[in-house]
């Protein structure tokens, strides 16, 4: 058996190992899970895109619910020496897979990158640094309207001035709530679904889909107004009802 099959055989273990976790945590709690798998190769490719399109240098990034750690995993190779990378995650066994993660990759050997688990809730999450891109993972779909204004409300305070939050929402979330749910919790994803509208019209950069996960999913590169732009450096994303 050579080297190449030996890594392969490890690649795919984690994987499975990985999908059966995200199925007994979505078992324990799907709301805050919000997924039964975890994000595929082109789904990270495209959250950490801003990442990638940065010159080279050292980097401040925050990563909000990453889960297992699949973009996780996607982003370190990326980040230059000296720089931050921040990771928050509110479920502790995820947390605690993500801190083995940190400790075992190699690419953070030797700390050329400083990289921490924090386990929190975003929105309460603060180290006094600022970020030049923020990768989110939460399912903001799932949550109520005054937790997505809170946790959107934050990711602006949290970037730089010109930095980028990349964020996304698997397609047919609301069509399938609406045909399968109750008139409340229709509601519920309606006024989400306006806030975020609010925030994409105010700072959307771009938006991708990504047909190649599952499910598919919309990613949005959302970018805070840099300093000298002349435009409003917060939204509070409020929207009249």
């Amino acid at each position: 058996m050579n080297d190449w099959t030996t890594s392969h055989e490890r690649v795919l273990a984690q994987r499975q190992a990985e999908g059966w976790m995200f199925l007994i945590e979505a078992a324990r709690d799907m709301r805050t899970t919000g997924a039964i798998a975890p994000s595929g190769n082109a789904l990270c490719r495209v959250l950490t895109g801003p990442v990638r399109a940065l010159p080279p240098g050292p980097l401040a990034v925050l990563e909000a619910g990453a889960g297992t750690g699949a973009t996780t995993r996607a982003l370190i190779p990326h980040l230059s020496r000296g720089s931050h990378l921040d990771i928050v995650e509110a479920n502790p066994r995820f947390a605690a897979r993500l801190d083995r993660l940190v400790a075992t990759h190699l690419h953070l050997a030797g700390h050329a990158v400083e990289a921490r688990v924090h386990q929190a809730h975003v929105e309460e999450f603060d180290v006094g640094r600022r970020y030049d891109v923020i990768i989110s993972g939460l399912p903001l779909t799932n949550f109520t309207p005054a937790q997505v204004e809170r946790i959107m409300s934050r990711y602006m305070e949290l970037l730089h001035p010109g930095g980028t939050l990349a964020y996304y929402a698997y397609l047919g979330t609301r069509t399938a709530r609406t045909l399968m749910t109750s008139r409340a919790e229709t509601r519920r994803h309606a006024a989400v679904d306006e806030i975020m509208t609010a925030y994409r019209r105010a700072y959307a950069a771009c938006r991708w889909t990504v047909w190649a996960n599952l499910p598919p999913a919309h990613v949005w590169h959302l970018q805070r107004p840099p300093a000298d732009s002349g435009l409003p450096q917060q939204h509070t994303g409020e929207v009249r009802r």
